[in-house]
């Protein structure tokens, strides 16, 4: 298995061998039950698609029920794909678990970030402050000038500048796993991950 879902608990620190200490973000990672896999002949490409998190039955619609029914699984809240392994036999209805990954794995997560609403520039794309003389006026905080005037009479695509910021979804490689706590299907990472406390990340090999 690639990788698998799980919930952000939270920050925490930890100290190594030598006594230094280590920033850490702990997962609640699986358990995840196969609900799928994809194949060339009937969807075009291969992949594994994994549940997390169970949910009621009175809150599925239809089609999710035949789907989850198909896999002989209990219905699941969120729903990732994942590549497959090559020459792994996936069986629908198994369930993986934190035990996936071990000690020094070097993983990739992805989540959704922080969304702080409507920002400046200065916050969104880290612009300097204007000077707050020689008639400035009071437009410290303003962007400046965005474009020319009669050449070419338009702004470019993808100026910088003041909107929505945050909520989308960020990529972490390269993040170190610090232990694996198997009991409590816990998985502590070096480093700090994208999104609040409860978010849903992916967590891939």
């Amino acid at each position: 298995m690639r990788g698998l879902l799980g919930k952000k608990m939270g920050m925490s620190r930890v100290f190594n061998s030598e006594g230094e200490v280590v920033p850490v973000t702990i997962l609640s990672v699986g358990p995840c039950v196969v609900t799928q896999v994809k194949t060339f002949e009937n969807d075009g490409y291969e992949a594994v698609q994994l549940g997390y998190d169970l949910k009621k039955d009175k809150h599925l619609t239809n089609p999710l029920k035949g789907h989850f029914k198909k896999a002989s699984a209990k219905p699941s809240k969120f729903l990732a794909e994942f590549d497959i392994v090559p020459g792994f036999d996936y069986v629908l209805g198994s369930i993986f678990h934190v035990g996936l990954f071990t000690q020094g794995d070097l993983v990739r997560v992805s989540g959704s970030s922080k969304g702080r609403g409507f920002a400046g520039v200065i916050k969104r794309h880290n612009f300097s402050r204007q000077k707050k003389t020689h008639g400035t006026g009071h437009t410290e905080r303003a962007p400046g000038s965005i474009g020319q005037a009669s050449d070419p009479s338009r702004v470019f695509p993808g100026m910088r500048m003041a909107g929505r910021h945050g909520n989308a979804k960020v990529t972490i490689e390269n993040l170190q796993v610090v232990d694996v706590d198997k009991d409590n299907n816990h998985l502590i990472l070096k480093g700090s991950i994208p999104g609040p406390k409860g978010s849903i990340v992916t967590v891939e090999k």
